[in-house]
């Protein structure tokens, strides 16, 4: 896709580049994972992105004709997107998580967990009792994850906390974006290593996760992403084992712990076998995220160490 010139000449309207896109995505192979499963999906979300329209504009614009500025546009996207094998969301600058939108660039993960759906269901039934008052979001890159939940306890102050001072620049981003810096912070902090004394009534976290195997096989698109927020040690599993470790000490009373480890969930299960994870299970797909309580946590303390 490194000779565009000529292509403004001959597509017109926004479904000839719609169209253009979606065949230019399948002759170069790219991977959808980031947002859009799908290469329809993506040439969507660039095309939309550069007419300015939301992403589920109406049928009635599909034929509608463009102007050179904007053909241009729509082909600087498109190509970028193939020659860099930018994820969208980086072209972009935007990515949608539990219905709301987030500043993201390559300092950060594009926002993708399943843990959208446990925060739209509230954390039911692991938060029976009072709603929780402060929570942790650790690890918390573009903090999706901890401003979300800030909009569903809105009595909460939350701690959004990760080792990266890039991702906690694109945090504070999202914290001012959404109006929420009088209950929610960004911490520099190696997992707890800076958070003591800090206690919380929910920790939730997405941290690296990907195993030595995965991070060699991955697609390009996963890459052009910060490797720190990917790559956890042989198994997958080396943050995990310092959050299990130490997030008792950090739990209020009846507190509970969230954490995604993705495909790492058979390593997890092997290396802990006597530890009783409450594996959950997603309606809109996703897989690999557990639930245990702070008591669950002392009471097996000793297999952590």
């Amino acid at each position: 896709m490194n000779q565009t010139s000529n292509i403004s000449h001959e597509l017109f309207t926004v479904r000839d580049y719609l169209r253009w896109g979606i065949s230019e995505f399948g002759r170069a192979g790219l991977f959808f994972g980031h947002g859009t499963d799908n290469a329809y999906d993506e040439a969507r979300v660039l095309v939309a992105h550069a007419l300015n329209l939301p992403f589920d504009f109406t049928a009635e614009l599909l034929d509608a004709r463009l102007t050179v500025a904007e053909r241009e546009q729509i082909l600087s996207l498109l190509a970028q997107r193939v020659n860099e094998r930018l994820p969208a969301a980086y072209l972009t600058k935007e990515a949608w998580f539990a219905g709301l939108s987030f500043y993201v660039d390559e300092r950060v993960l594009v926002p993708r967990s399943p843990m959208a759906e446990l925060i739209e269901q509230g954390f039911q039934p692991w938060l029976s009792g009072a709603s929780p008052t402060r929570i942790l979001d650790l690890c918390t890159g573009s903090g999706c994850i901890g401003i979300a939940c800030a909009y569903l306890f809105e009595e909460a102050s939350v701690d959004l906390a990760d080792i990266s001072i890039d991702a906690l620049n694109v945090a504070d981003i999202n914290i001012a974006r959404h109006e929420l810096s009088h209950r929610v912070r960004a911490v520099q902090s190696d997992v707890f290593d800076l958070l003591d004394g800090e206690r919380y009534d929910l920790i939730v976290s997405n941290p690296p996760y990907v195993d030595a195997e995965d991070i060699a096989d991955m697609p390009a698109e996963y890459h052009r992403e910060p490797a720190l927020g990917l790559a956890s040690g042989l198994d997958g599993l080396d943050i995990t084992r310092k959050i299990l470790r130490h997030a008792a000490s950090h739990l209020n009373v009846g507190g509970v712990l969230v954490v995604e480890v993705g495909n790492s969930c058979v390593a997890l299960d092997e290396a802990f076998p006597q530890i009783p994870f409450m594996w959950l299970e997603f309606e809109r797909g996703g897989h690999g995220v557990f639930v245990i309580t702070r008591e669950q946590l002392l009471e097996y303390q000793d297999s952590f160490v």
